[in-house]
This record gives structure tokens, sequence and C-alpha cells, in this order.
């Protein structure tokens, strides 16, 4: 079996359905997809594209919603974030905008400025996109440096809850979708960084960083 994309640790058989195989880690709880799984570049933004997240979408604002107003009650309206992996449409930043909050936008296919990746910031937002990121471990690096002492990791994903509801889970379906965390995958990830874990909602969680 393949290595685990967060831990390295060694995975286990979870589940094989008509289009992949899943492993899952017996050290950090990760559910995974191997790597001959995974599309290639063009294919994966294909599919991105056919997304259509506006600012003018009420329902979408709503969803982005469910991260943003208790992100911001907890971090006050003058802090600066980052929404990371943010989307052609990068609706977050302009929503916090109307609040009076300033949040920088980074995307891989559709935001590709570095330069923000060098800064740091009193949160950073990912909405839906952790279980697109084929290596885990150095996406927490990554982000790990962008934040500030005291800052959040805001992350919006489904999570997996157990094999008997993954087997017929639609999130899994999306072939962009490579990587799934769970309750017991972020109790790990805080473990190991002395990071606070605040579960928000069924598919937002909050991740702190110690103010010193």
């Amino acid at each position: 079996m393949s290595s685990c994309p967060l831990c390295h640790q060694q995975t286990l058989a979870f589940h094989q359905d008509k289009n992949r195989q899943y492993v899952r880690c017996q050290h950090c709880y990760l559910v995974s997809v191997p790597a001959q799984f995974y599309l290639d570049e063009t294919a994966e933004k294909a599919q991105y594209d056919l997304h259509d997240n506006d600012f003018a979408d009420t329902g979408y604002q709503r969803f982005l919603s469910r991260t943003l107003t208790p992100l911001l009650a907890r971090t006050g309206f003058n802090a600066k974030g980052l929404d990371f992996g943010c989307g052609e449409g990068a609706v977050l930043s302009q929503m916090a905008a109307a609040q009076g909050v300033s949040v920088a936008n980074y995307d891989l296919f559709y935001h590709p400025d570095t330069d923000v990746l060098n800064q740091q910031y009193d949160f950073v937002c990912l909405t839906e996109v952790i279980e697109h990121i084929a290596d885990a471990h150095q996406l927490i690096e990554r982000l790990s440096q962008l934040l500030l002492p005291g800052g959040i990791l805001a992350i919006m994903t489904k999570r997996v809850l157990s094999l008997e509801a993954f087997i017929n889970w639609h999130y899994k379906s999306d072939p962009t979708h490579i990587n799934f965390y769970s309750v017991e995958t972020f109790e790990w990830l805080a473990q190991q960084r002395g990071w606070q874990l605040e579960i928000i909602d069924n598919d937002v969680v909050f991740l702190q960083l110690p103010s010193i």
C-alpha cells in the first residue's frame, strides 16, 4: 500500500468502487486515493472550470458565510486574511471587503500571485480546497508558515464518518477529491502541532495556532 500523504505512515485498503481505490492511514486516519488515480493538471482544471461560483449568487454567499461569519466573530474586523484556493470568482474576499475586512486571494489556476504567500495572516481560509491537494503534509507546512501567532486556519470540507457512509458517499465521486479528512484526522493534526481544534459545523473546523 502507499504511504499516507499527511503523516507518511503505511496505509491499509479501505474501499474500492468502479473508478478508484481508497486507502486509510491507521495513524492519522486520513482516507486517500493512491497517486495512480490522480487527474493530470489539464483534466483537473477542466473540472474546476465547470464551477460557476459568482458574487451575485446569494446561495453561494450563504454557503461561504458558514465559515466567514464565525471566523470574523473570533478574529475581529481588523484582521487580515488569505483565501487559499479562492476559485475564479474569489467571492469570500468580496464578502469580507463588504464588512471592511481585507482578504488576499490565492489560487493555483485562477489567482496564481505567489507574492501573497510571502506574507503572514490572522486567518487563512480553505473552502472546499483541502480535499483536492495531493501532498497533505506539505500543505499543512505551508499553511502554518502563512499564519501569525494565534492565527486561525479555517477549513471547510466534508468529513469521513464511517466506512458504511463512505461507500455511498457522493463526495468521493468527484475525481478531483483525493484526500478525505475526518474529525479524528483533525484531532491528530491539532495534537501533533499543538493547535486548538474547534468543530464549527458538520463540514467546518477551525485550527488555531498558539499565541506565542
